[in-house]
């Protein structure tokens, strides 16, 4: 299968590499051409346009920043819808509006091509290994089609049913971690006012019940100081706002949910957008005066698990 991969920043560029690495036939498409060379200096071809990648592969992936960014390279006059016809695959794994991928969807299979929608769980560190999580959203005969490419880019893959229900389960859990990031930050930087060793800490916490994914890796970052995950405050924002459209669509009261928008919210106009998303732990080192780091933790998560074929995932009925 040749595949066509348009958006090579922080987690496409990952994922992008993984197909490369296992010998898939791969064409390149970014808004900065420099950011593609790595990837044509690898045996990747390099796309003029989104409609003449649509042309010349079987299945063109997006991974891209937003919606209206997904949205302006397939619709564009020289975008993917142009280029696509029957038997090929439109397959998005940005984190988006799942009213928008239905729109898109539709106008994709007006072409006789076929979408699928599959987000990617699980940080920027097991992107670059093939170990990340996938949700897919689609017919299940474009699944088994796509299974080989999903198992390639992620360790496990869920199908989630008909194109949205993976976009709503993707911002579902984006919105989990971003509650695990802030109820983290304020635990840490409550234990540091409370004279606590920090590294003590970090180890109460990881064999307790208050454990969890965040914690083992975002906390980790916070720790050293550098708070990089690749993650930006704006792509928080995005997507817990994407979240809480969704309660508010279906007339489900939140609270924790317009709390959190306000502290990223905050966040941004404090520090800036394009902040990395755990200093949003600096709003209470900032209030309190204190120094949230300690000895001994990685500047950037490294994914340690070697990298192993993916399968799907059953949810158990």
């Amino acid at each position: 299968m040749k595949v066509g991969f348009i958006g090579l920043g922080n987690v496409g560029g990952k994922l992008a590499g993984s197909l490369l690495r296992n010998g898939f036939d791969v064409t390149v498409r970014d808004l900065d051409p420099a950011i593609a060379k790595p990837f044509i200096d690898q045996g990747a071809a390099w796309a003029n346009s989104p409609k003449e990648m649509a042309e010349a592969v079987d299945l063109v992936i997006t991974c891209l920043p937003s919606p209206a960014a997904c949205s302006a390279v397939l619709e564009a006059d020289d975008g993917v819808i142009k280029g696509l016809s029957a038997g090929k695959i439109w397959a998005e794994m940005s984190t988006t509006d799942e009213s928008e991928v239905r729109r898109l969807s539709e106008l994709v299979r007006a072409t006789g091509a076929e979408p699928i929608e599959c987000p990617v769980s699980g940080g920027c560190h097991r992107a670059d290994t093939g170990n990340i999580s996938i949700f897919a959203g689609c017919t299940r005969e474009t699944f088994e089609r796509m299974l080989p490419v999903l198992t390639t880019l992620g360790r496990r893959v869920l199908h989630t049913g008909d194109i949205g229900s993976a976009s709503v389960l993707k911002v579902l859990t984006n919105y989990l971690a971003t509650a695990n990031l802030i109820t983290l930050s304020e635990a840490l930087v409550t234990a540091k006012a409370a004279g606590m060793d920090l590294n003590t800490t970090y180890e109460a916490i990881k064999i307790s019940s208050g454990n969890s994914f965040v914690h083992e890796t975002e906390s980790q970052v916070i720790l050293n100081g550098s708070r990089d995950i690749s993650f930006t405050m704006d792509l928080v924002s995005k997507d817990i706002g994407l979240f809480q459209a969704i309660a508010e669509k279906h007339n489900v009261p939140l609270e924790m949910s317009p709390l959190m928008v306000s502290i990223f919210k905050d966040g941004e106009a404090r520090y800036g957008s394009r902040e990395l998303s755990p200093n949003i732990i600096r709003r209470l080192e900032d209030a309190t005066g204190l120094d949230v780091r300690a000895p001994g933790f990685p500047a950037e998560m490294v994914d340690d698990e070697p990298e192993e074929p993916g399968y799907e995932v059953v949810p158990q009925r």
